[in-house]
């Protein structure tokens, strides 16, 4: 039960791997933006995430009881518009399926995810180059946002039997986020950084059992994504494959519930990831693949499960 319980927890807390584009194709891996002089872009993903233990409260890591088999897959929707010189709004949209056995326990479901809007500033414009011979030319490009989580998903206050089911939070939570960028031709550095805080609502059921009612809020949440990618020439033909490394940092304080803490709540995580993108010479169309993988060791979360998540993904950019 507590693995079921942490595998609800985190549904709805997945990154989405290479969303971004800065005006010369680099970004940071967390978010979802418009390149420089283009009007929309619209991205397709698919996520496989394997589940292999978890970090207890102290963490711990724990290994699954033998025989369990933890899979969610997600198919990710998202588009972005630019809707001024220097404004973007972004929509995203996943549609979760789980397949999972643990303990004797079998489940299988699917249904929609959390959704999430953004409003993105661009307040500083990066301008590549191949060579810096200056302070000036080491100004990164600075993006400012706003995102907003939608409880579309199903939570573990909805009609359901098992944490298993879960797709969604079942919360509201409102992120500021900002972004660092820098290109350096062929090199590319990106920092995001999140911060968010949910919001309290009212509760009279779980796990489709009516209780009596309370209040319930989840703690404020910290993120930070660090990547660093390098760009290839194929040939002459201006075709490009760009490979990425990151190092994501997750962490969630306690929530509470009436005004009390809640100390079964609160969770922490830490991962790495590479990807690989192909990308054609008007770079409107991309491909990748990428893989994150949760360092499974103690001390490198807490409460949280370990998972590798795989995926592919194709974007187009509307200019």
């Amino acid at each position: 039960m507590l693995a079921a319980t942490l595998f609800a927890g985190a549904a709805a807390l997945m990154p989405q791997l290479s969303w971004a584009g800065s005006c010369c194709g680099g970004g940071s891996p967390t978010s979802l933006i418009v390149p420089k002089f283009a009007n929309a872009i619209a991205d397709l993903s698919f996520d496989a995430e394997i589940y292999d233990g978890f970090w207890n409260q102290d963490g711990k890591h724990i290994a699954d009881p033998p025989g369990s088999d933890l899979k969610q897959y997600r198919l990710n929707l998202g588009y972005a518009h630019r809707l001024a010189k220097d404004w973007q709004a972004g929509l995203s949209l996943p549609y979760i399926r789980n397949e999972n056995k643990y303990s004797g326990l079998s489940s299988s479901t699917d249904g929609l995810g959390d959704a999430s809007v953004a409003l993105w500033y661009e307040a500083v414009d990066d301008e590549s180059s191949w060579m810096v011979y200056d302070l000036a030319g080491m100004k990164p490009a600075v993006t400012l946002g706003l995102a907003l989580l939608l409880p579309t998903g199903i939570s573990a206050y909805d009609d359901i039997k098992n944490s298993f089911d879960v797709t969604g939070r079942g919360f509201y939570r409102l992120d500021g986020n900002l972004i660092i960028d820098k290109t350096i031709q062929p090199w590319n550095a990106s920092l995001a950084l999140a911060y968010g805080t949910h919001f309290e609502r009212s509760i009279n059921r779980e796990y489709g059992n009516y209780v009596e009612p309370y209040r319930k809020q989840l703690g404020n949440r910290f993120s930070a994504a660090l990547s660093a990618g390098y760009r290839y020439v194929i040939g002459t033909g201006g075709d490009t494959l760009t490979t990425t490394a990151s190092y994501a940092y997750l962490r969630e304080e306690r929530g509470d519930i009436n005004g009390v803490t809640d100390t079964t709540t609160g969770m922490e995580k830490q991962s790495a990831g590479v990807a690989i993108s192909y990308a054609n010479l008007d770079r409107d169309w991309s491909v990748r693949l990428a893989w994150n993988h949760a360092i499974a060791e103690s001390g490198w979360g807490r409460n949280f499960p370990t998972t590798d998540i795989f995926t592919t993904g194709v974007r187009y950019v509307f200019r």
